[in-house]
């Protein structure tokens, strides 16, 4: 119990100096930058994986150590290959020290996941329902950045935020990739879901609440890729879109979650 806290407040710590070390004045693509985050990860999924031992467990808190774990990992790999990518770090370590934060302080009980449905669906939906909370993670970061340059160059006030962002054309390029990429693992995960339903109802489809979120998160996104192409939707109102997008996926399972895991 001791180890387990004392994992739970290290993974604590390093979220909030990989937090804190970006927003320094003159920080940069240097070994700081990486080591904290590099640390913020690993440690995070050592947590994650800890809560997870006994198998995988769908308890509140559980499922947002792994979204924290998951997207710090995506995020040391996107700013190794793509060119500005390591300056999301300002917006996305805050955020997710702060779901860190949360996810310790409000614990569900246990909920371990049962159904009769093939092993190899299950852990596969599993992997895929986490990807998709981490591309989204940093694909909402990335939109997010968007909407705070844009904002602050029609106001011809520049920030010591905004100073450390990416450019608009940079965010948008990465904002981008990651709904494109989003948008394909959620139409497999919207299938796997359906598998899974299939093996345990006999039913395609079980209209509840995070069904209803998963589609129109889904539909939302596509038809924003769609406006990008056909009529060059972007900048501010595509950053509302993607920001929507994002809250009814987290709606969908943590929100849902929450409400009944610790509201009710």
């Amino acid at each position: 119990m001791a180890s387990s806290l004392i994992l739970n407040v290290l993974a604590l710590a390093a979220l909030a100096a990989a937090a804190v070390l970006p927003l320094r004045s003159g920080a940069g693509r240097g070994g700081t930058l990486w080591a904290a985050s590099g640390l913020a990860a690993v440690l995070s999924a050592g947590w994650a994986y800890t809560l997870l031992h006994g198998g995988w467990d769908t308890e509140f808190g559980t499922v947002l150590w792994v979204i924290v774990a998951a997207s710090a990992a995506l995020y040391l790999v996107l700013a190794g290959f793509a060119r500005q990518a390591w300056r999301l770090a300002p917006l996305l370590m805050p955020y997710l020290a702060v779901l860190g934060l949360v996810a310790s302080v409000l614990r569900g009980s246990p909920k371990p996941m049962v159904g009769g449905a093939p092993v190899v669906w299950v852990d596969l939906h599993i992997v895929v329902a986490v990807s998709i909370f981490a591309l989204l993670t940093l694909g909402a970061v990335a939109s997010l950045a968007v909407f705070l340059q844009e904002r602050a160059l029609k106001r011809k006030r520049p920030t010591a935020l905004t100073a450390l962002l990416p450019s608009v054309a940079d965010a948008e390029r990465l904002s981008g990739r990651l709904l494109e990429a989003s948008e394909a693992v959620l139409a497999v995960g919207l299938i796997s879901g359906m598998a899974i339903e299939y093996f345990e109802t006999g039913a395609l489809l079980r209209f509840d609440h995070k069904t209803l979120l998963s589609v129109a998160a889904f539909l939302l996104i596509g038809s924003l890729l769609l406006g990008h192409r056909v009529c060059g939707v972007r900048g501010r109102i595509a950053a509302r879109v993607v920001l929507v997008a994002y809250l009814l996926v987290m709606l969908a399972s943590p929100g849902v979650k929450f409400v009944t895991q610790i509201i009710l």
